[in-house]
């Protein structure tokens, strides 16, 4: 059984939904979560199990691009002109070269400078993800230079189980057109096609890799496996303390993060820090990428998966051991309320 749908604070309607469900969860072998912290009050503590997701790096979203690629995909979608003899090519799933074709849809007053400094965050249009919050912290909070730009990406077109997308970006783009002029020139919001998976994710690979600092300042997180990907390509990442985004970063080492994810002060402080220290950017990215290896990577999952079906299988069926978490430790859940994003 999985779920990937989660709720901070959970209500009258959520814990009766879980009463419904308990019973059938609580026979299974065995019951996965992302955090020990998202496990539900009343499942058998010895057969819980923490695994986090991993980072498949042979996909369009993570496999590796030179800086001519990067630059050849951001021209052909429209996100930052600079013409290049390379192709705008990526390899899908079934190990085909194809090309980046479809262009995004750009807010903006004018294109950003293929030689600026960028800021990106990578997300749907969620509130969740306070993509206003990121805007404000940029240009209230963070570098000054007209030469360091903020790139706000989502997808063009709402996904299925976030139909308030439309509104959100609608309220974005309000926001940013109350900036004032120098500010507003400096922000930009790109709505990438969602026609095909493999060329929305190699364009959002583009755009992670050309980024100076990655951000995800979310308001609330389950696990949040795009700042694994921005680490897997060395990118400093400046985060929320939130959910499982703190599982992934070590502050100050693996990258930075904001223990409130509604200080925008902090969060531009933040930004100017990796900005205004090119070796220190340089040191948190490699320092991002050797963390993802050690940890978010599919053999680590494939292991803890394989570790866990041994279990499973080896144990009489009359016995309930203690199954071992990721890292082959015996799980120890908090048992608390989930939290968003769990996954059972």
């Amino acid at each position: 059984m999985a779920c990937h749908i989660g709720i901070d604070q959970p209500d009258a309607l959520v814990r009766e939904g879980w009463a419904f469900l308990a019973d059938d969860v609580a026979a299974a072998s065995a019951t996965v979560f992302t955090r020990p912290q998202y496990v539900w009050v009343g499942l058998p503590p010895d057969r819980v199990v923490t695994m986090a997701p991993c980072v498949d790096v042979l996909s369009p979203k993570n496999q590796p691009l030179g800086p001519n690629t990067t630059a050849a995909i951001l021209d052909a979608a429209g996100i930052i002109r600079r013409p290049t003899r390379d192709s705008p090519a990526y390899t899908d799933a079934d190990g085909a070269r194809r090309l980046v074709r479809r262009r995004a849809e750009l807010t903006e007053d004018a294109p950003a400078p293929a030689n600026a400094r960028l800021v990106a965050q990578v997300s749907r249009w969620d509130r969740l993800k306070d993509p206003v919050g990121v805007m404000r912290a940029f240009t209230e909070h963070g570098p000054q230079d007209p030469d360091t730009h903020l790139l706000l990406v989502g997808p063009m077109d709402g996904v299925a189980d976030d139909p308030e997308s439309t509104d959100v970006f609608e309220e974005v783009a309000r926001h940013r057109q109350a900036l004032s002029e120098p500010d507003r020139r400096r922000v930009h919001l790109a709505r990438i096609p969602m026609d095909d998976p493999a060329e929305n994710a190699a364009i959002v690979n583009a755009v992670q890799r050309r980024a100076d600092v990655v951000v995800q300042k979310s308001l609330a997180e389950g696990f949040g496996l795009t700042v694994a990907e921005a680490m897997w390509k060395e990118r400093p990442v400046v985060a929320s303390r939130v959910g499982g985004i703190q599982d992934q970063i070590v502050h100050g080492e693996s990258g930075l993060l904001v223990d409130d994810p509604t200080d925008l002060a902090a969060c531009g402080r933040a930004l100017r820090r990796v900005l205004g220290d090119q070796a220190a950017a340089h040191r948190l990215g490699a320092a991002a990428r050797q963390r993802v290896c050690e940890l978010f990577l599919p053999v680590q999952h494939v292991e803890a998966e394989a570790r866990l079906l041994g279990r499973i299988l080896e144990a009489p069926a009359s016995t309930a051991d203690r199954l071992p978490d990721d890292h082959g430790r015996d799980a120890s859940p908090s048992l608390a309320p989930p939290i968003h994003g769990r996954r059972s």
